[in-house]
C-alpha cells in the first residue's frame, strides 16, 4: 500500500509530464542556466546529475546510448561527453545550484534560475583565457599615473 507516499507531479499527464522533464534537461545541458518554475526545477535538476554522472562512467558506448534516451538534441549529449564531463572530473554530485529569482506576474508562481556550477576549468577554456590575460596585462602596463599636483 501506497499510504502517504508522494512524488513530486505536475498536474499533467505522465507522457506529458517526461516530455516536459527532458525538454528542460536538454536546455540546462544547452544553455547552462535556465528560468523556470520552483516545482519544474524540483523535478529537473536530479536528472540533470543523474545525466552528468552517467556521462563521468567509463563505458562511454553505454554512457551514450543511456544518454540519448533522455536527452532529445544531439548537440547536448556531445556537450556531455565532451565538456561537462572533463569539468565535473573530480566532484561527484552537487554540478547544478537553484537560486530564488522572483514571483511570475499573473499567476504569482516562483520562479527559480537553475545552472550548472563552474568546476575546474577544461583544456579549450584555459586556451581561450590566456590571450585575453596577456591583452589585460599590456594595458595595465602602458598606463602611467602620474600626478602634478603642488604642494605648499
Amino acid at each position: 500500500m501506497r499510504h502517504k507516499v508522494s512524488k513530486n507531479r505536475l498536474n499533467v499527464s505522465s507522457s506529458h509530464q517526461k516530455a516536459i522533464v527532458r525538454n528542460m534537461a536538454t536546455s540546462i545541458i544547452l544553455h547552462e542556466r535556465v528560468k523556470t518554475t520552483a516545482k519544474k526545477a524540483s523535478i529537473v535538476v536530479p536528472m540533470v546529475e543523474k545525466l552528468i554522472t552517467i556521462a563521468k562512467k567509463k563505458d562511454t558506448m553505454g554512457a551514450i546510448r543511456k544518454i540519448n534516451e533522455i536527452v532529445f538534441d544531439k548537440n547536448a549529449s556531445k556537450k556531455l561527453m565532451e565538456v561537462l564531463k572533463e569539468r565535473y572530473a573530480d566532484k561527484n554530485s552537487g554540478f547544478t545550484r537553484i537560486t530564488k529569482y522572483k514571483s511570475r506576474d499573473g499567476d504569482n508562481a516562483p520562479l527559480v534560475i537553475i545552472e550548472l556550477l563552474e568546476g575546474k576549468p577544461t583544456v579549450k577554456e584555459e586556451k581561450a583565457e590566456a590571450p585575453k590575460a596577456a591583452k589585460e596585462d599590456k594595458k595595465t602596463t602602458t598606463k602611467k599615473t602620474t600626478s602634478t599636483k603642488k604642494t605648499k
